[in-house]
């Protein structure tokens, strides 16, 4: 099947069969944990970050694999499914600590009452025992992700992403400090509630729940909590001083070629075309361009391809596939 097969600008109805997706745009998607190659001296901020129960923070351009680490670290430590917090300029502390449908539960008490000239006494008792079933705040509660990550464990810390923290509103991390201090929060609803032990549902599963005792959510082991920055904004001291902090280096060839034969499963040759791109890629680099590695990975499955177009047309679109990222 040819490139020029699938879409020419015709309109005219056919049947076409597309060819599969590369390895790293499957879906359900697989992490690509055991492709990633940890650049010098990650390792030993991973390692100094689980020592010290730190959060580790990690800074670098897009594309250079930061939110990768966790998913390598949690599948060789055994950690579990890693929680994640994308944060965006709207993301707050409370949201991802624990989420609360309060129009939900008033909903649901509302359905559930009848007007008391209407009842008997054996009604009214009925009522008022279905009544304490219904005003069960639990489900209507949902822990967050950060929240999820510091439930009581007493066996391995849970794994967290905290996302691209450097979109997010100026007083986010200054907020978290006492969070990440302290491993607590609480839920002011349940502390006000007048039940002592309440089943709250987790963020990364639908049906698990979790108990919550006098609204207070307490760590025993603190999680293990990633959080990515593009470098695009400062950080205060007292959050910076809590924080492990490493920088991504800035990809060589050796080590972009690394990358693409790690998810192109193959050993890209030392001369021809890829090893071309290969070579030109890291030189806009380190020249201030500003380019992911992905984009480097689409190219080069391009230009492997028996079927995809040559001369000036795979130009072109070699152009389109690794514009810079800055910029119009």
């Amino acid at each position: 099947m040819s490139w020029n097969t699938y879409y020419v600008g015709n309109g005219e109805p056919r049947d076409v069969a597309l060819a599969g997706p590369p390895p790293w745009r499957t879906f359900p998607r697989a992490t690509d944990q055991r492709s990633f190659q940890p650049p010098e001296g990650l390792t030993d901020a991973v390692n100094a970050a689980l020592y010290l129960h730190r959060p580790l923070l990690i800074t670098g351009s897009a594309g250079t694999g930061k939110s990768t680490v966790i998913e390598q670290v949690a599948a060789e430590l055994k950690l579990g499914r890693v929680l994640r917090w994308h944060i965006t300029s709207r993301s707050t502390l409370p949201d991802a600590l624990y989420q609360y449908d309060a129009l939900g539960h008033i909903h649901s008490l509302r359905l559930h009452q009848t007007p008391r000239s209407r009842r008997s006494d054996g009604r009214r008792r009925a009522h008022t025992k279905h009544a304490q079933q219904v005003d069960n705040i639990g489900p209507f509660l949902q822990l967050g992700p950060l929240g999820t990550a510091l439930l009581p464990s007493h066996d391995q810390p849970r794994a967290l992403l905290i996302d691209e923290i450097d979109k997010s509103d100026i007083d986010l991390p200054s907020d978290l400090l006492d969070v990440l201090e302290r491993g607590e929060f609480e839920i002011p609803e349940l502390v006000r509630h007048r039940l002592p032990k309440v089943m709250v549902r987790g963020w990364d599963e639908r049906k698990r729940t979790y108990p919550v005792e006098d609204g207070h959510v307490q760590c025993t082991r603190f999680p293990f909590i990633v959080m990515t920055s593009n470098g695009e904004r400062d950080f205060p001291a007292p959050f910076l001083r809590r924080c492990i902090r490493y920088t991504m280096p800035t990809p060589s060839v050796d080590t972009l070629r690394a990358a693409v034969g790690a998810h192109l499963k193959c050993d890209p040759p030392r001369t021809g075309p890829v090893s071309e791109l290969i070579e030109g890629f890291a030189a806009r680099i380190a020249a201030g361009d500003a380019l992911a590695v992905d984009q480097l990975l689409n190219a080069a499955m391009l230009i492997t391809d028996d079927q995809a177009p040559a001369g000036a047309q795979r130009e072109r679109i070699l152009a389109l596939l690794l514009r810079e990222l800055s910029g119009d």
